[in-house]
């Protein structure tokens, strides 16, 4: 038969195939250790045929089952078995045939445009000759190819084995390591004629391509010089998606969230969600005015519609995202895990999620990684997503052999144990054969799936792109290719499914359609908000979308309320329930300052947390050790010390019919679990999700969301969330990666405009107007809190119970209360601060015996900035000069932001100096003396009243 050259991986379509030449030997890819993650299955396979009759199998195989049954160890079991008589040796034969297309599944033909590759079967390497073609081989107990047959001749095994693994869809299972899931793909795909449709099946399939295709044709012939990152060689991505959802439906699904890139996003827009098409040609036009805050192809949706398929409502969201590819997937399992809490699915049988890929980007975007490990933990599972990679076989400009070092671009998906079903897309019907699949899959047993659309990009990376610069043999054969369409609507006309009149007068309705709904968009004057949405929060705003109040309401609760929060903080509701020595000591301090009306930062948690819970609001708390605390201060899940996984919440103790309090540490990502976060407090306001670093310094690995979605979300897709980043900071001699949560950044990026003085409602308009902020408002802000460290344990940082009793508020500066605010107008220094550097300033202050001539003011609401109350502090100590004074460096902290707001508050009557470490490269220094030497170096210039005599 020929010699083996090697398995050849085509870096073009993914498949693999064995080519022949001489005679033939093994391929490298069979010669494998042992019982390894693969051949694991295959034993099993062979045991079961054993178990069934002896004769089934090898005597090879017989005796080792015989001997491991009576108790020898594997290494002991097998015995070198008498010369194999033909029979048997076939029956082998057989067996390590069927396993190497069921391992080995690949495509044989994938385009017509690439050279023909053809799978040789290694017959002789089985110990298989042409001559054992026309006899016959029982058929092992595992393999589905005999539908109702035991036994075949191998002629007829090869030719099932090829119409199951060797045509347009290709399947990689064989690594899952459970038997009923590998054996359920098995039945799917080996059963002979399983893969058929009705005339209706056929028609629609039809019908949808049709749309999809058209859809695109339509936008390049009215907008030919736009950018749209067209779908054109992979329409078949429309039916794909409407299959699953359709299936999904059926399965008692009633809400899909969506996330994608932005190639075919408008067409997805269009004909999966069912955008009204005018709304989607009206952001082809310039000129209408309020435009959204982003391109058409970042937009989302949301739409709620029966589905013809399963004669149910189902609704849909397509999120909006950034150009960060991938960037959104952890979002949309955010928002999926939020709707299955908020309407009590703890299966995921009634809301689940689709992610679409590129190729380039799933191989190579580290997020899709940190996404699929959050798939199966108890606080992050969606109960299974299904993954579709629109497979264009290029990234941009670069082939997959520079973009990859794996095989394929869904190898990603193995880690999770997520079955991969490779599928040609110029070929809709097993398209939408392997949705079919991947929904039931994902409806049987609530994992994640994989659908492979191997495809190709008809344009460059855009229509204004020229993609033969780089691909030019490529694109000359993609050119001479037959759309997908045109190959359909043949083979079902001859098929006798439509007619040519029938398949004209569909596709000439369908371009009626779109010129209609064109005609329709020049008679637009401006585009609404509410048209591109893709969460909206019935209820809580008015109809045009505004807050329906502007009052900021009491934070304060009663006396009672915090007494009683606090006994729970400091109990163990649960009986018989152990905790450790040292925790008990924890929780008599916490009864201890009940006693005596104070918090610290721990109890004063606990009594925003209990008495939200208390009022129904659901609060949610995730990140790396939160249940403890990073700094071992916060303790709210307690564990049994005798009884392994035992624990006791006692936050969800506040209340009969408090909302549930979930607290869950998350895997070790910060970019992931910000996203899943991000989306959870996306599904409703009526949630407090908060997000908490480590360190603060570590959330720079979740800075695209930050960027992104947090900062600029609202502007771009009119989308406001209400997440709550804690990011523990300060200077503490901890070095450079475990002091600085760079605030710096947070404040860079806030909108409010340092130049100008707000003219009216200080308290709620500049929060409406700001792009980040605080929570309990009439509209929803994200929230950014620089966290303590130390103060955690600071005897003077506390507050008091009447701090926070009814018609109390977040107070935004705290004034100066010593003998400086009694004779202002003796005072020779202001000094401005926020954070930890105050409690070294007070410290400072009295040993130096200056509490007369210095006060020291804290700016608690950094951004937006408190303009109106800065002002009525600068006004009382009319004689004072004006200090800010940070213990970060000067080119980080807060120093480049408070200046010139400070300066217009004062309409630049004084100048503002600065008090604290010098510009530096990192955040903090490494070595204990030096931080202390610079702090000294900081106190000295705060409290130097000559120290800027002279000084312009």
């Amino acid at each position: 038969m020929g010699r083996l050259t090697g398995l050849k991986s085509s870096v073009r379509t993914g498949e693999h195939c064995w080519r022949v030449r001489g005679r033939a030997g093994p391929p490298p890819t069979f010669i494998k250790p042992f019982l390894n993650g693969t051949s694991t299955n295959y034993v099993e396979e062979m045991y079961y045929a054993w178990l069934e009759n002896p004769r089934n199998v090898h005597k090879s195989w017989d005796i080792f089952f015989r001997n491991t049954n009576a108790g020898a160890p594997p290494g002991v079991a097998y015995q070198s078995p008498p010369p194999l008589g033909r029979t048997l040796q076939g029956l082998t034969g057989v067996q390590g045939l069927i396993q190497a297309h069921v391992t080995h599944s690949s495509f044989s033909v994938l385009f017509s445009f690439l050279p023909p590759t053809s799978v040789w079967l290694l017959l002789g390497f089985y110990g298989l000759t042409e001559s054992d073609l026309d006899k016959v081989f029982r058929l092992p107990t595992t393999t589905f190819i005999g539908g109702n047959e035991s036994a075949l001749p191998l002629r007829e095994i090869i030719h099932r084995l090829e119409t199951a693994y060797c045509q347009h869809i290709g399947v990689e299972f064989m690594f899952i390591n459970d038997v009923e899931q590998c054996q359920w793909i098995r039945q799917k795909f080996e059963t002979p004629g399983i893969v058929q449709f009705s005339l209706e099946e056929k028609r629609t399939l039809l019908a949808r391509m049709i749309r999809s295709t058209r859809f695109e044709e339509f936008l390049q012939r009215k907008w030919s010089s736009e950018k749209r990152f067209g779908l054109e060689g992979c329409e078949s991505l429309v039916p794909a998606l409407k299959t699953i959802i359709d299936k999904s439906s059926q399965s008692g699904v009633e809400s899909v969230i969506m996330g994608m890139p932005h190639r075919g996003r408008l067409n997805v827009l269009a004909n999966v969600i069912r955008k009204e098409l005018d709304q989607i040609f009206c952001q082809f036009d310039s000129k209408l005015e309020a435009g959204s805050g982003d391109v058409k192809y970042h937009l989302g949706m949301y739409h709620k519609r029966m589905n013809r398929v399963s004669d149910k409502y189902v609704t849909l969201s397509l999120m909006a995202n950034p150009s960060h590819l991938e960037a959104v997937d952890p979002v949309v399992q955010g928002k999926t895990k939020a709707e299955q809490f908020y309407c009590g699915d703890t299966e995921g049988k009634k809301v689940m999620s689709i992610l679409l890929h590129g190729d380039a980007a799933f191989a190579g975007q580290g997020i899709v990684y940190e996404t699929f490990h959050l798939s199966d933990l108890p606080s992050y599972t969606t109960h299974g997503t299904i993954h579709v990679v629109v497979n264009n076989q290029i990234g941009f400009t670069t082939d997959p052999r520079m973009a990859r070092s794996s095989p394929y671009p869904t190898d990603v998906a193995r880690v999770v144990n997520a079955p991969i079903f490779h599928v040609n897309a110029d070929n809709p019907e097993a398209v939408m054969y392997v949705c079919n699949v991947a929904a039931e899959w994902r409806n049987t047993f609530h994992k994640d799936v994989v659908v492979d659309l191997v495809c190709y990009r008809r344009n460059g990376h855009n229509e204004m792109d020229e993609p033969m610069f780089t691909q030019p043999l490529m694109y000359k054969q993609i050119k001479k290719q037959k759309g997908v369409l045109q190959k359909l609507s043949e083979k079902l006309i001859a098929e006798g499914i439509v007619t040519t009149q029938e398949f004209e007068e569909e596709v000439a309705r369908y371009d009626r359609i779109c010129e209609e709904a064109y005609t329709r968009s020049k008679d637009e004057k401006i585009l609404h908000i509410k048209h591109w949405l893709d969460s909206p929060w019935p209820g809580f705003f008015t109809l045009e979308g505004q807050p329906k109040n502007m009052s900021c309401p009491s934070t304060g609760i009663s006396e009672d309320e915090l007494v009683h929060i606090g006994n729970i903080a400091a109990s163990v509701p649960e009986k018989d329930f152990t905790i450790h020595g040292g925790l008990s000591r924890i929780l008599k301090g916490r009864a201890n300052m009940v006693g005596q009306r104070v918090c610290d930062w721990a109890l004063g948690e606990y009594m925003a947390f209990g008495s939200l819970l208390k009022d129904g609001i659901h609060v949610r708390l995730s990140g790396q050790d939160v249940e403890r605390g990073t700094f071992s201060h916060r303790h709210h899940v307690l564990h049994d010390q005798n009884v392994d996984k035992r624990i006791c919440i006692p936050m969800n103790y506040v209340s009969p019919d408090q909302a549930p309090y979930t607290v869950c540490n998350s895997s070790l990502s910060e970019f992931g679990v910000l996203g899943f976060e991000l989306g959870f407090a996306m599904a409703s306001p009526d949630a407090l999700v908060l997000w908490e670093a480590q360190f603060g310094d570590f959330h720079n690995t979740a800075q695209c969301i930050i960027d992104q979605f947090i900062s600029s979300g609202q502007a771009k897709w009119v989308r406001q969330n209400g997440i709550v980043l804690l990011l523990p900071h300060g200077m503490e001699g901890m070095g450079p990666e475990h002091s600085s949560a760079r605030p710096e950044r947070f404040l860079q990026m806030c909108n409010d405009d340092p130049d100008v003085f707000p003219s009216e409602d200080f308290a709620v308009r500049q929060l409406y107007d700001t792009n980040w902020i605080v929570i309990l408002q009439p509209f929803r802000k994200p929230l950014i809190v620089f966290t303590p460290k130390s103060l955690l344990r600071h005897p003077e940082a506390k507050s008091s119970f009447d701090d926070m009793l009814p018609g109390t508020h977040f107070r935004r500066i705290i004034p100066d209360d010593g003998p400086a605010a009694a004779s202002p107008e003796k005072v020779k220094r202001v000094i401005f601060c926020t954070g930890k550097i105050y409690y070294e300033l007070i410290r400072e202050r009295k040993n130096r015996g200056m509490d007369d001539d210095v006060a020291v003011v804290r700016i608690e609401q950094l951004s937006p900035f408190p303009f109106d109350l800065v002002k009525l502090e600068t006004d009382r100590y009319l004689n004072a000069d004006l200090v800010w004074c940070q213990e970060e460096h000067k080119n980080q902290g807060y120093y480049d932001y408070v200046k010139p707001r400070i300066r217009t508050t004062i309409s630049h009557s004084r100048p503002v100096w600065y008090a604290g470490r010098d510009p530096a490269a990192a955040p903090a220094t490494g070595n204990k003396q030096t931080h202390l030497t610079e702090l000294q170096r900081l106190l000295d210039t705060a409290f130097d009243l000559e120290a800027f005599y002279g000084k312009v």
